[in-house]
């Protein structure tokens, strides 16, 4: 006799129950979206043991959601997050309004999604992106070949090509901003299995950004603007590091949730 197959209803009991146990806390949701990408059972079984043993969600079923987009993301990549959307919203409010030609940077770009988003909002932008970890480039390249980023390798500003020094319109630098001492603190998929390299910001978590600051005024035309996402506790330190930076009209904004997430510089 054959068994019985498993309905769909009786999958999405089992794998909420394997996510619930493993501490998952939306695992509802999850089941539903594993069992959405999952093209059969086996395949299921095989996502939701991944997920229970620690894997990001969005390692597991190979992409993540960044706005309207859908981009590629695995294993060696920082996973991008719905609060940085608002950091690209407003770089491409700001980009659309630039005069032709318009050039927008993304540095640290991890998986490319603030370059590849700005690359979709403004079309005929040029859009650029640098990323040091080849990990990460592995997974950007699939990104910004799709949305017609172009792609650079290696650390934040120094494979920027010349003839862009003075004519950035809009510079965007998600930098790693994790103090080191707290980077074992964090949620332990973040932990475990994101790149070190794209979370730790040295002991106050401002090395990289402290860098970022002193470059951003080099490639900014004048009244281009940076934007750049920071830690929550950051945001006094980031501004007034743009403010000795020389840049002007420093501001702090918050994220989805309400929290100091985004500090902007404009060069005069």
């Amino acid at each position: 006799m054959t068994a019985r197959a498993t309905t769909r209803r009786e999958l999405r009991g089992w794998a909420t129950a394997e996510l619930a146990a493993a501490g998952c806390v939306s695992a509802a949701a999850e089941a539903d979206w594993l069992l959405e990408e999952a093209p059969d059972e086996d395949a299921l079984r095989a996502m939701v043991a991944r997920r229970v043993a620690g894997e990001p969600l969005q390692y597991v079923i190979g992409w993540a959601p960044f706005g309207r987009l859908r981009l590629a993301v695995g294993p060696g990549v920082f996973v991008p997050r719905p609060e940085t959307e608002g950091l690209a919203d407003r770089a491409a409010t700001r980009l659309r309004a630039a005069p032709t030609p318009r050039i927008a940077v993304d540095l640290c770009t991890g998986s490319g999604a603030i370059a590849c988003f700005l690359a979709a909002e403004v079309p005929g932008a040029r859009v650029l992106a640098t990323e040091l970890d080849p990990g990460a480039l592995a997974w950007a390249r699939d990104n910004a070949e799709r949305f017609g980023v172009e792609l650079l390798a290696g650390d934040l500003d120094a494979p920027l090509p010349a003839e862009l020094v003075g004519r950035v319109d809009v510079l965007c630098a998600n930098v790693p901003y994790v103090p080191s001492g707290a980077i074992a603190t964090l949620p332990t998929d973040v932990r475990d299995h994101e790149p070190r390299l794209a979370l730790d910001g040295g002991p106050d978590g401002l090395d990289v950004f402290r860098r970022l600051a002193g470059r951003a005024g080099h490639w900014l035309a004048p009244g281009g603007r940076l934007y750049a996402e920071i830690g929550e506790d950051q945001a006094e330190a980031a501004a007034a590091l743009l403010t000795a930076a020389g840049l002007a009209e420093v501001g702090v904004h918050q994220d989805l949730v309400g929290r100091d997430r985004i500090v902007e510089g404009c060069r005069r």
